[in-house]
């Protein structure tokens, strides 16, 4: 999704975005919690992960035991600094790629035993809250950050050259902020200075989210013998993470990894919150006759498409329309063209995608004999700002596709041709990025 970003920040720069000044460095309530009784071994950061909600970012660090923190925001440039005691974070130093209101973000050790995880904002911002959830529910720890935008102006007013510190005990329930600021204490000397300038995060690999269509009470199609679509798809699903995931090419999340029931635009959610840089959606579909079978795959029509850009245009949508923008502000004229031009270029990669999967795909499988590239307004395909496909793996309705389906030899070997595809796809992107 980078590469849309890019492109409308581009457009909405033509349209007469004014570059804001930087604001002097500034600092804004935190929340500290105190040190632990003395333990054997250091803390250590097991996992870190960015959210995207409609009106924050979210920054989640799971803990191995619960640690005091300071949070401040500064300017010059934007950035939100959360100081630590000493913790341990293997690889935490590598300088990580961001989202929505994040930038990028590492973590740093500092001189007499503290750490500092810094988080690049993409503007001002400001901090919603922060608190530490104890363990319970058998989760570790985890320092919970929420970060939203805001303007120039605001960020300059909130704290000027003044830091406020808070501390808090920890109690069996989160630990949140307090409702009202504690009086402010001036220790404008004491800020650090700007952040050096840092070589660019290392680039993760792409994301691709595999969606099994159906699931819990949805059965989908019934076929021959009494198979269930739902069972075929989430087989199938798990074949191909397995198969991603052994190359070591991809990072691979499943919408669902058993029998439930996830709602259509939740699919989307997913995918979305987890970045995807690509989202397969599998079915196997059933029509009256045993006679038809074959591989067929789906994108957005470009109807369907007019639709969605639409909705998403409204403005009680705007703020969620584009992952890592926040068009509210915008007025009618260009939301709508921001939309419509990432909403186009996710459909002609998604098309690109789909004509690269029958190139591939038909050397293994049987293609249905029509047109196996068809397009309609399926509400899995509708992100404006992630290339989708629908893959129609075959017939329930057909004896020998259902065999087929029901074997793990046939699986694997699909599998494998959907690997190729996506490897072909992603080594074109690249191409096109460079060039």
């Amino acid at each position: 999704m980078p590469r849309l970003l890019a492109i409308v920040a581009a457009l909405g720069a033509l349209l007469g975005a004014v570059a804001l000044p930087c604001a002097p460095a500034q600092a804004q309530t935190t929340a500290a919690l105190p040190f632990p009784p003395p333990v054997q071994e250091r803390v250590s950061v097991l996992n870190a992960r960015l959210g995207l909600h409609p009106d924050k970012t979210r920054l989640v660090l799971e803990l191995t035991d619960s640690v005091p923190f300071t949070v401040s925001v500064h300017g010059s440039p934007y950035r939100v600094m959360i100081d630590l005691p000493d913790v341990s974070w293997p690889g935490g130093n590598t300088v990580m790629a961001g989202k929505g209101v994040v930038a990028r973000y590492r973590f740093e050790g500092r001189d007499g035993g503290a750490s500092r995880l810094v988080v690049e904002t993409d503007g001002p911002a400001r901090v919603v809250e922060s608190y530490l959830i104890p363990p319970r529910d058998g989760f570790k720890p985890r320092f919970v950050l929420d970060i939203a935008r805001t303007t120039p102006a605001q960020f300059a007013a909130s704290a000027p050259a003044a830091t406020t510190t808070a501390t808090a005990s920890v109690s069996r329930e989160a630990v949140r902020p307090p409702a009202k600021r504690d009086p402010i204490v001036p220790v404008a000397a004491a800020l650090p200075p700007p952040v050096p300038p840092r070589a660019a995060p290392v680039p993760e690999k792409p994301m691709v989210v595999v969606d099994p269509g159906h699931g819990g009470v949805d059965p989908g199609a019934v076929g021959v013998g009494g198979v269930y679509e739902k069972d075929i798809t989430l087989a199938m699903a798990r074949e191909l993470k397995r198969q991603l995931e052994g190359s070591g090419r991809y990072r691979v999340r499943l919408t669902r990894d058993k029998d439930v029931f996830i709602r259509l635009r939740d699919r989307v959610a997913i995918a979305r919150e987890a970045n995807a840089d690509l989202f397969l959606s599998l079915h196997a579909d059933s029509i009256g006759s045993a006679n038809m079978r074959g591989l067929s795959i789906y994108t957005l029509s470009d109807r369907a498409s007019d639709r969605e850009a639409e909705m998403l245009a409204a403005k009680e949508n705007r703020a969620d329309a584009l992952a890592g923008m926040d068009l509210s502000s915008e007025n009618d004229l260009v939301a709508s063209i921001l939309i419509d031009l990432a909403q186009r270029d996710t459909m002609n990669h998604s098309k690109r995608f789909a004509n690269m999967a029958l190139e591939h795909l038909g050397r293994e499988v049987k293609l249905i004999p029509n047109k196996p590239h068809r397009q309609a307004g399926f509400a899995v395909l509708t992100a404006p700002d992630m290339p989708s496909a629908l893959v129609e793996m075959g017939y329930l309705s057909s004896p020998q596709d259902v065999s087929l389906l029901s074997k793990s030899a046939h699986r694997e070997k699909l599998g494998r041709g959907m690997v190729r595809t996506i490897d072909a796809y992603f080594k074109w992107l690249t191409g096109a990025q460079k060039s």
